[in-house]
């Protein structure tokens, strides 16, 4: 039997997990995204920071001042209340090149689903993409959009040595990397675009949760030009 959300999860001693759903989802997200925009200090005493994911958010909180029920309290109070209006995401580009050599599984994916590649990359441009959440490593921010056609499984074992700038396919996920590491998605090509820029402590990243991304196709001389600047 499905629970009935949102569920509320205790996390060690100084956390509280706030699920939506159970699967990727715009709808399920835009309620992460609501009770995100509602939390402060004086809607939930004791709180300090909050991550926002695909179905849930964590909500973590001064053991010191507060605790696992009243902070749940709160919560419920918030969703309970007037709905909160996220701050808009912003569009953000992404520029990709997907010439053969720099695009390893693009054939495989055309070949997989049956279309040619230009059709996979006029698929791939045509996604629909929200930023989800970051994780597993610096900087890789979570989209969520990739059409049905081009869609596949993560592969049986990762790839070592994946660059840096790799724009990569999984299920409705896609993910540009942000430096060498070992990666079992679908590398259907390479992007200039810095999403990790650690000029600026307050703003590492490109995105924000929310963020809409366009990727845009551009040449191989592009690419290296853009690479170098």
């Amino acid at each position: 039997m499905s629970p009935a959300y949102p569920v509320f999860r205790p996390v060690a001693d100084h956390a509280l997990l706030v699920e939506f759903g159970d699967r990727i989802d715009r709808d399920v997200h835009d309620q992460v995204l609501r009770l995100d925009a509602g939390l402060s200090p004086e809607s939930v005493p004791g709180f300090l920071e909050a991550v926002p994911a695909y179905v849930n958010i964590l909500v973590r909180f001064d053991p010191m001042q507060t605790d696992h029920a009243s902070v749940e309290a709160a919560l419920r109070r918030l969703l309970g209340g007037p709905a909160r209006v996220p701050k808009p995401g912003r569009l953000r580009e992404v520029r990709v090149c997907y010439e053969a050599e720099l695009a390893p599984d693009l054939a495989r994916v055309a070949e997989a689903t049956g279309l040619d590649t230009e059709a996979v990359i006029a698929a791939h441009l045509a996604g629909d993409y929200r930023v989800y959440m970051y994780g597993f490593a610096p900087g890789y921010a979570y989209l969520a959009g990739v059409p049905e056609a081009i869609r596949q499984p993560r592969k049986t074992s990762p790839v070592r040595g994946t660059p840096a700038g790799s724009v990569t396919i999984a299920g409705p996920q896609c993910l540009v990397t942000t430096m060498i590491m070992p990666n079992g998605w679908w590398n259907i090509g390479r992007s200039p675009t810095r999403i990790l820029d650690g000029g600026d402590s307050a703003r590492p990243f490109l995105f924000d949760v929310g963020d809409s991304v366009r990727f845009t196709r551009i040449t191989r001389d592009q690419f290296e030009a853009e690479s170098r600047a």
